[in-house]
This record gives C-alpha cells, sequence and structure tokens, in this order.
C-alpha cells in the first residue's frame, strides 16, 4: 500500500475530488487546508498603498492510501487535472504504508482502505 499526497491549488480542489470520486469506486480521501511556500516565495500585493509581501500562501492537500498499482492512476489523475505549467501548481509524494486498520471492524491491509 502506498500514501499519495499532493499539495495543490485551493480551486483544483472540487474538480479534483470530482474526477476521483468518478474514477475510482472505494476511494477515501483526505483534505487539510495547508499553509507554505516554494519556488514562489510568496505573493505581492498591494493593500491601500502599502506593499504586503505574503509568505506562506494558502494550498490544499489531499491524501490518498491505496494500492500499489493504483498509484500510477492516481499521481495520472492529479497531474492532469492540477498541472498549470505556472509556478505553484504544487508537489505530489507517494510514502510506504507498513499497516492500514478500520477502526470500526478491525480489517487490516488492503480491506481496510
Amino acid at each position: 500500500m502506498k500514501k499519495v499526497e499532493a499539495i495543490i491549488q485551493q480551486e483544483k480542489l472540487e474538480e479534483l475530488k470530482v474526477k476521483m470520486a468518478d474514477s475510482f469506486e472505494a476511494l477515501g480521501m483526505t483534505v487539510s487546508q495547508v499553509l507554505g511556500f516554494g519556488n514562489q516565495k510568496g505573493l505581492k500585493e498591494f493593500v491601500r498603498g502599502q506593499e504586503i509581501i505574503t509568505t506562506l500562501l494558502p494550498k490544499v492537500k489531499v491524501s490518498f492510501v491505496v494500492l500499489d498499482e493504483e498509484v500510477e492512476e492516481i499521481i495520472s489523475l492529479i497531474l492532469a487535472i492540477c498541472q498549470t505549467g505556472e509556478v505553484g501548481d504544487g508537489k505530489i509524494f507517494v510514502y510506504n504504508v507498513e499497516e492500514a486498520i478500520r477502526i470500526r471492524t478491525g480489517e487490516r491491509g488492503a480491506q481496510a482502505i
């Protein structure tokens, strides 16, 4: 099992959620509001004539725990929806998951996800 975690632009969340639900019958998704910066280094705005530099930009972190054979398909779907070619599109991380346990039933492994 793998955990696929993507940090994406906020406006891409709804489309990603719909496409994931359409493409994968039994896929769970965890969503968190996060702040961060990378190559973009923040955003310069002017408020009442004053220059304001926001260094931490709002993003959304979505996480999926999936079977190994589904990882590439998930990554391809995230890229197809979230990639604009501009700085600030986000990142995708893939982690190994040693064990998954469904608390309600005690199921383990693939049955738990």
